[in-house]
């Protein structure tokens, strides 16, 4: 299957993400039609908009019928609930794919129920927004964003064989599985401007645990420190700049957005916060000595490199 040959794409759940995936579709690609699944008043605005050409709700088998691509942009327990479902009324020529923030527990269903028929692989946009909704989509949302490709063989649920060692690498992001509806997908993500990166479903956990759900957390820990300080004065946010609000940034999200990625990845974060608790005594012993310099030079460092991605 080629990228042309991609010619039915259905998106199940069309907010931020799948909202944002139908306009990159219709600003980067030709002769794609797009069906939308969600609930009623979702889809009336997204056709209004003709972010979607066909509007679906309810049984899901008329909105997976004839698809070449199945885009799943639910929560995650959503997803997992959907996904039997998927796999049986799937065609079989179909890619699934989802785009769910938390790749284990995703990837371990659907190495259970898609075998034979539709293929499924993970995915994860590194893309978003503190808001949610259709009302925020965003053509170019995944524009310059690294795309998380799974790529171990309990993951590419489907494929006969795993993929080859090279894509297993850091530096494998052009290498592929060799089936030709993935190749078709990654395709159309560089289409729109995303870059692919495949790693291991544990990889990808360990990694957004890290570096997306642990920043999540500490947001919300200082935000809700803080506020529980505010005296009628509104101090301390009264002297606050603009340094507290790029700080807090995440703390705009609200708690349906991350309950099932905390739930999903709760041995990662529990750990992370452990050590992230240490690093705090650790600033808090060196308060008096010189010796806080060298974990400002680090921050400063990493913070270089991510100006830099």
């Amino acid at each position: 299957m080629s990228p042309h040959l991609i010619q039915r794409v259905t998106i199940l759940g069309t907010g931020l993400i799948g909202g944002s995936f139908a306009l990159a579709l219709r600003k980067y690609t030709t002769d794609i039609r797009i069906s939308g699944w969600d609930r009623a008043d979702t889809l009336r605005e997204a056709r209004s908009r003709q972010i979607i050409d066909d509007v679906h709700h309810g049984d899901l088998a008329p909105a997976l019928r004839g698809a070449d691509l199945v885009y799943i942009a639910l929560p995650i327990g959503a997803t997992l609930d959907l996904l039997p479902d998927i796999a049986r009324l799937a065609p079989g020529h179909a890619l699934i794919t989802d785009a769910c923030s938390t790749k284990v527990r995703i990837t371990e269903s659907a190495a259970e129920h898609f075998s034979n028929g539709p293929l499924f692989l993970g995915g994860h946009p590194m893309a978003g927004k503190e808001v949610s909704g259709i009302a925020n989509a965003d053509a170019d949302l995944f524009h310059g964003s690294t795309y998380a490709l799974i790529s171990d063989s309990s993951v590419v649920a489907g494929l006969e064989t795993g993929p080859s060692e090279s894509t297993q690498s850091e530096h494998a992001a052009s290498a592929t599985p060799q089936d030709p509806r993935i190749t078709a997908f990654v395709k159309i993500l560089e289409k729109i401007g995303a870059r692919p990166f495949w790693l291991g479903a544990e990889q990808h956990d360990y990694a957004v645990g890290l570096a997306s759900h642990l920043p999540q957390l500490a947001a919300v820990a200082l935000g809700s420190f803080l506020y529980d300080r505010l005296d009628e004065n509104g101090l301390p946010i009264t002297l606050a700049g603009p340094g507290l609000r790029d700080s807090l940034r995440l703390a705009g999200s609200p708690y349906s957005t991350w309950r099932d990625i905390v739930l999903t990845n709760k041995e990662m974060l529990s750990a992370a916060l452990d050590l992230f608790s240490r690093r705090l005594d650790d600033l808090r012993d060196k308060l008096g000595s010189r010796e806080l310099e060298a974990d400002f030079d680090s921050a400063n460092e990493l913070y270089k490199l991510l100006r830099g991605l």
